[in-house]
């Protein structure tokens, strides 16, 4: 069952009706980190809306190698989700818990039948499409005009904002995956920004000094 406290993360959002939609439709679904949410090629009976933790939205090529499209938050949706679920088409992408999450899990047709008779279900719906639009721009021109240590330096200051803590436990590895880049590359240009002194290094754990 979904408790008021729950809903109440989307309570700016959506009307009375929708809250209580959502309430009897829908199901609450917990993931733990690394945990795969959508997966590449899946078929989607239901839309998430989080409402706690990160999610990862990733794509992947030919070779396995995964490129991060952008982050999820509490009180967010996955509009590429959106549009598979819209077109009844198979997933292109791979959601991923960042953290421990909490997922309400919203039935397609109903989100079909809101999108038609619910002004604040539908702008919210809008609103995503944009944003995510807006999201996957920017990453679009990080790899196009954006050398690798100024985008390892965005990606850092976007997981502070993220987390609000300018500590962040993640591995090298883990970076190389989301940068689409190797370990090799990162754990160099990691040194060179702790000699610079915009960041500490320990173990599994990044401070960022220069924030």
């Amino acid at each position: 069952m979904i408790s008021q406290e729950q809903l109440q993360t989307f309570s700016y959002l959506f009307d009375e009706e929708i809250l209580n939609n959502i309430e009897k439709v829908a199901k609450i679904k917990t993931f733990k980190k690394d945990d795969i949410i959508i997966d590449i090629g899946q078929e989607l009976k239901f839309i998430p809306l989080l409402i706690r933790g990160n999610i990862k939205v990733l794509r992947e090529d030919e070779d396995g190698n995964e490129l991060l499209l952008y982050v999820l938050e509490s009180g967010d949706t996955c509009a590429m989700s959106l549009t598979c679920c819209m077109a009844n088409a198979v997933s292109k992408i791979r959601a991923i818990a960042d953290e421990d999450v909490d997922v309400i899990m919203i039935p397609i047709n109903e989100m079909h039948a809101w999108f038609q008779t619910n002004e604040s279900w539908r702008i919210f719906i809008l609103q995503s499409y944009q944003i995510r639009f807006d999201e996957m721009l920017e990453t679009i021109d990080t790899l196009a005009f954006m050398k690798m240590d100024k985008r390892l330096y965005k990606y850092l200051i976007d997981h502070v904002k993220l987390s609000a803590s300018t500590t962040l436990e993640m591995t090298h590895q883990e970076i190389a995956e989301d940068l689409n880049t190797s370990r090799v590359v990162v754990s160099r240009l990691l040194k060179q920004l702790e000699k610079e002194g915009r960041i500490e290094l320990g173990r599994n754990k990044i401070t960022v000094l220069d924030f």
